[in-house]
């Protein structure tokens, strides 16, 4: 059971999401919440596997929630997903370096939108690589400080390799397809990766993979 929690100042918006939600027999919306501070307490309280979480809000916003999710031990099993009205936008980005899993628009359709939910529940990111090409060509642009660059001198040179095609937006049998490994070795060298980079998930390695120069954009 996928448990979810919806974070949205908006009712109307909250009352579409979870009349789609709970339809579904494998997710559960285990709480709602009108703004961050409200969500960020509902995520302590209920430790959902997904939470929902709207960028613009009052009192606390998307991207502080994501913060202070993402900084507390006790949240670690807990996937943000911030929703957003505007596509791809320089808040978006923001939520992705404080440490969201990915990101929706909110007119998606119903069917992708579960797919999504889904999707993040396994620790994927939600980041399609035409999406991820989009968002480095307009935000990646400095190199990210000399602490993180040199922890990904930690890497060996196949936890490297993986990382560089996590950031092409490959899923994990493609990268093993690739590297000529099973997936499950695929998978071990990007949980290594993660864990010496103290990436939450697939979509930090992707912010810190372009920011560090380990793979750089290719532009059309």
């Amino acid at each position: 059971m996928i448990r979810v929690l919806l974070v949205d100042d908006q009712p109307l918006i909250r009352s579409g999401f979870r009349a789609l939600l709970d339809l579904e027999d494998d997710i559960e919306v285990v709480a709602e919440a009108g703004d961050g501070s409200e969500g960020l307490a509902l995520a302590r309280e209920h430790l959902p596997d997904i939470a929902l979480v709207d960028i613009q809000m009052p009192v606390m916003d998307g991207i502080e929630t994501t913060r202070r999710i993402a900084a507390d031990p006790a949240l670690t099993g807990v996937h943000v997903v911030i929703l957003t009205n505007y596509g791809l936008d320089e808040y978006v980005f923001n939520a992705l370096r404080a440490g969201a899993a990915g990101f929706l628009v909110k007119d998606i359709v119903p069917e992708d939108f579960l797919h999504a939910v889904r999707v993040a529940a396994r620790g994927d990111a939600l980041l399609a690589p035409s999406i991820t090409r989009k968002l480095i060509h307009r935000y990646v642009a400095q190199p990210l400080p000399t602490a993180t660059a040199t922890a990904l001198d930690n890497l060996t040179s196949r936890e490297r390799e993986a990382v560089a095609l996590v950031a092409q937006g490959l899923s994990n049998d493609e990268i093993a397809g690739r590297m000529v490994i099973s997936p499950l070795t695929a998978k071990t060298h990007i949980n290594r990766a993660m864990a010496k980079l103290h990436a939450r998930d697939r979509a930090q390695l992707v912010v810190l993979a372009y920011e560090s120069g380990l793979v750089t954009p290719r532009h059309s």
